[in-house]
């Protein structure tokens, strides 16, 4: 018991050392930063991000400072990283726009259905876990108002028992399909930033096949597929490709 009791302090003690110590970093960035020292703001957040923290304002914060130093590429991944974890963050995506004009490349996105945005918003309202964890719920409730059914004794109670369980059950299939669909979608939703100053993009994964297009730094890529050290990717307009790994950064790395 004494042992366990240790155990929890030490870790206690280096839980509270590792907050102290991120927090005495970041606010030194925040200083950096201020002053116009962005390269060493930036290292900084990145012995933060050493340390296991992530978090969308550090991310936005880096994204700030590779943006001061005109590095497209790392900008956007930064203030795409942020967004991710804060996706309703006007300023994140307010500066993510001054940084995507700074690209070269102007793509155009395929256009989307109405039934495909609705479908999406549908199935993004909550994720995966949160579906799940609703079925669970509407499950529990659906035994509840079915021993209900059973121990209730006029006709109408029973009645509104039975629905009640009914509707729960069919709620909570949804779900279970809902929390589907989510992981499917993030499963296919693998966005990466192009880092190369200017890559091109094979036709097939080796160096012998032609170039089907070219990208430059900072456009924004899905991974559709991997062989070896090659990715196959698709860009906005529905142009698909393989390209190196080396020349791409995966958003969704943590």
């Amino acid at each position: 018991m004494r042992m366990k009791r240790i155990a929890y302090l030490v870790f206690f003690l280096s839980f509270s050392f590792g907050f102290a110590q991120n927090e005495a970093l970041f606010n030194e960035a925040t200083e950096l930063y201020n002053n116009g020292e962005y390269s060493s703001a930036i290292e900084n957040y990145e012995q933060i991000l050493e340390h296991g923290e992530h978090s969308s304002s550090l991310y936005f914060n880096m994204g700030n400072c590779y943006y001061k130093l005109n590095s497209i590429g790392p900008s956007i991944y930064y203030y795409e990283k942020a967004l991710l974890l804060d996706p309703n963050n006007e300023e994140i995506k307010n500066n993510l726009r001054f940084a995507q004009n700074m690209r070269l490349d102007a793509i155009e996105e395929v256009p989307t259905t109405e039934i495909s945005k609705i479908y999406r918003s549908a199935v993004g309202m909550f994720d995966c876990n949160q579906w799940a964890y609703l079925a669970v719920a509407l499950v529990f409730l659906f035994v509840l108002a079915y021993m209900a059914y059973y121990l209730l004794g006029s006709a109408n109670q029973k009645r509104a028992a039975f629905i009640s369980s009914m509707l729960s059950l069919g709620f909570a299939v949804v779900c279970i399909l809902m929390a589907y669909l989510n992981q499917q979608q993030n499963k296919n939703d693998d966005p990466a930033i192009v880092f190369a100053k200017e890559v091109n993009v094979n036709s097939e994964p080796n160096t012998n096949s032609s170039a089907a297009f070219t990208i430059h730094e900072g456009t924004k890529v899905n991974i559709l597929d991997e062989l070896d050290d090659w990715k196959r990717i698709r860009i906005a307009d529905g142009q698909t490709g393989w390209l190196q790994a080396e020349n791409i950064k995966r958003i969704k790395d943590f």
